[in-house]
């Protein structure tokens, strides 16, 4: 696997090791536990800044659109054009489940919370198992290269530390989780 397609894997481990908080966060909301907003909050930052601005920018500015240049039928129809509606799903449940628990509706926020977890573990799989499949066979090493140092250069110009930073969360989220359960 070339490197360029292992920062998106990395990126997705760190996604996924979120959403395997979502038992624990549950119970927050089942126990109408005001910690949860405070959970909510944090995830919906890290959703919005590392899920969306750095993993779904690089799909979508980069990737996304190298593999429709690769490859014309890519761009109507296709595992691609499924991607980006995902992402442009992803941000309207981000907004909803930051909307419910603000008014502290946290049941509905939870509920969304989980419809979510669930989308993007459905769209992860498909980005691994296919999507980025697919752009090892189709891309040759030079474009892997340019692809790789083009996240590089995102990465540095949205902030490393702002990036490694949210790749802590699950250790934030144990933090928060174990020391505050009501």
């Amino acid at each position: 696997m070339h490197k360029a397609l292992e920062v998106l894997y990395h990126e997705h481990e760190t996604i996924k090791s979120a959403i395997g908080y979502r038992k624990k966060i549950n119970v927050l909301a089942k126990k109408n536990n005001p910690k949860f907003k405070i959970i909510v909050t944090e995830l919906v930052g890290f959703f919005r800044k590392y899920a969306d601005n750095f993993h779904h920018y690089k799909e979508e500015k980069i990737l996304f659109p190298l593999l429709c240049e690769k490859n014309a039928l890519l761009k109507d129809d296709s595992v691609v054009e499924e991607m980006l509606g995902n992402h442009d799903n992803f941000r309207d449940i981000v907004k909803s489940i930051e909307s419910a628990a603000e008014s502290g509706n946290y049941k509905e926020s939870d509920e969304l919370l989980n419809d979510y977890f669930d989308m993007l573990i459905d769209h992860i799989s498909v980005e691994d198992d296919e999507l980025f499949l697919m752009a090892e066979n189709m891309l040759n090493e030079s474009e892997l290269e340019k692809l790789y140092n083009d996240f590089q250069k995102i990465d540095r110009k949205l902030g490393l530390d702002i990036k490694y930073d949210f790749e802590n969360i699950k250790e934030k989220l144990e933090f928060e989780l174990s020391s505050n359960q009501a």
